[in-house]
């Protein structure tokens, strides 16, 4: 298991971003994902338009995970259109 901080931006539509964060918390579930913080940064305006949006909501999350599963993850959130981005950064011990 490793140490990442993960960011993830939803639509600023509430129904989307409720739905994606149902989604996120059971996948992380089913993969065994240790979420040790959690923070709802909240609505914010981009600097430039991304997928057509102009703002988007912003969760912040530090996790321990196996490195196989963050691949999976990846995959997944690709295909979700309620996702404007997600990143993924290993954490140094």
């Amino acid at each position: 298991m490793r140490n990442y901080e993960f960011t993830i931006i939803f639509e600023a539509n509430e129904e989307k971003t409720q739905a994606g964060l149902k989604k996120v918390a059971s996948l992380f579930e089913a993969a065994s994902v240790e979420i040790t913080k959690q923070d709802d940064m909240g609505v914010r305006l981009f600097a430039y338009e991304m997928k057509k949006q102009d703002k988007g909501h912003y969760f912040y999350y530090e996790i321990s995970a196996d490195p196989a599963s963050i691949v999976t993850f990846e995959k997944k959130f690709l295909l979700d259109n309620s996702i404007i981005k997600f990143l993924f950064v290993s954490k140094e011990k």
